[in-house]
């Protein structure tokens, strides 16, 4: 009686290894592969030039109003960073904790960040390590720093005298060839995911971001922020705007102020300044003399509630 061959096993025992299969599914056209992230203290790279202490900061909160809802998590990571190349030497220091706002938490932000009213019942952040950690921080990075920046100063005061800067607002992710600014989605182009909307990890996913090469121009986020928080940016407000003008406003990407009632826009030196001003003299007033409001900014008011230095400018 003729023996039945062995079936031919599906998988080649090297691929006992996950990361094997990973790196053979990596290398087919068909596929792309997500690993979970790492979060890393020491990065390997050789210092060339002086240190920047970089505050990579995130918050979790009970809403979206700094000025009614409370923070509920915040984590920091202070990194020092390589002026020379923007690149992450080491992780110093890492701040996980959680606090208690004094009312309930919604039931949306739970569903988003899993923390519950049981977990934070008593708890109070150590503002005696905050300080500590923020001592000597030459800029805080965040990725939507309009909306942690408000919450932080509200809690900490001390963090309105640290600049800021935001991953956000101050690259261009589009033109560097991403489809999104969200965090998860710029992680997942660089090949990683991790378990976000709670706050540690989020900084995590962050660092690892700004410390890779921006696909147009080969330098690192890290880089572009810190050389963004060194330049002056101006808020431009279209003071007096007609009605008319409203649609071409916003197709050159101006928001409207609600409480201010004002259309603005925010440019990053003067040159630009320049520009926009002879296209709001030309499209928007028509070639009539106009006076219009321009509020010049640093990193220490960008992002924040604060004006800058305010300014009157005839067209």
């Amino acid at each position: 009686m003729a023996r039945t061959p062995n079936p031919t096993p599906l998988l080649d025992a090297s691929f006992a290894d996950p990361e094997a299969m990973a790196e053979v599914l990596d290398g087919h056209p068909d596929y792309r592969v997500l690993r979970r992230l790492k979060p890393r203290r020491e990065f390997g790279h050789k210092r060339q030039g002086e240190i920047a202490k970089v505050l990579i900061l995130d918050t979790e909160t009970t809403g979206l109003d700094s000025s009614k809802d409370r923070l509920i998590e915040l984590a920091l990571i202070l990194v020092d960073v390589d002026k020379a190349t923007g690149l992450p030497l080491q992780v110093q220091e890492v701040f996980d904790e959680l606090e208690d706002p004094g009312r309930p938490i919604p039931a949306e932000a739970t569903r988003v960040t899993g923390i519950t009213d049981a977990m934070v019942a008593g708890k109070r952040l150590n503002e005696a390590r905050v300080a500590e950690l923020m001592a000597g921080v030459d800029l805080v990075i965040a990725h939507n720093a309009r909306f942690d920046r408000g919450f932080m100063e509200n809690r900490l005061p001390a963090f309105a005298k640290l600049p800021w800067a935001c991953s956000v607002a101050e690259i261009d992710w589009q033109a560097q060839g991403r489809g999104s600014a969200k965090l998860e989605f710029l992680a997942h182009e660089l090949g990683f995911f991790y378990d976000a909307h709670r706050a540690e990890m989020d900084c995590h996913a962050l660092l690892a971001v700004l410390a890779a090469p921006l696909p147009n121009t080969g330098e690192t986020g890290l880089a572009r922020l810190l050389a963004a928080a060194q330049a002056t940016s101006y808020r431009v407000q279209a003071t007096g705007s007609p009605f008319s003008s409203k649609d071409a406003l916003r197709a050159r990407g101006y928001r409207w102020d609600a409480e201010r009632k004002v259309w603005h826009t925010q440019v990053g030196n003067p040159a630009a300044l320049e520009a926009e001003c002879e296209w709001l003299k030309k499209d928007v007033y028509g070639g009539r003399s106009a006076r219009i409001d321009i509020e010049r900014q640093t990193a220490l008011e960008r992002f924040s509630s604060r004006a800058g230095e305010c300014l009157q400018r005839d067209l």
